[in-house]
């Protein structure tokens, strides 16, 4: 895995540490999951709408790809 990092306002990382303290868990876990979770919230109307185009223009497309 590599390193990312993430500037926090002195606010925001209090909370992040009192949350990670409170969960038992890692700040950067707690950080990774936000990141998955929002990944995957955004990225499944991006592909259905992506999709969506590639079907609507699939004639065009094979006619640029040959």
């Amino acid at each position: 895995m590599s390193d990312f990092t993430i500037p926090l306002p002195p606010d925001v990382r209090r909370e992040l540490d009192d949350l990670a303290d409170a969960t038992g868990r890692l700040p950067e876990d707690i950080a990774l999951d936000a990141v998955l979770h929002r990944l995957a919230r955004e990225s499944s109307p991006v592909r259905v709408a992506a999709e969506s185009l590639a079907d609507a223009h699939a004639d065009l497309l094979r006619r640029l790809g040959e």
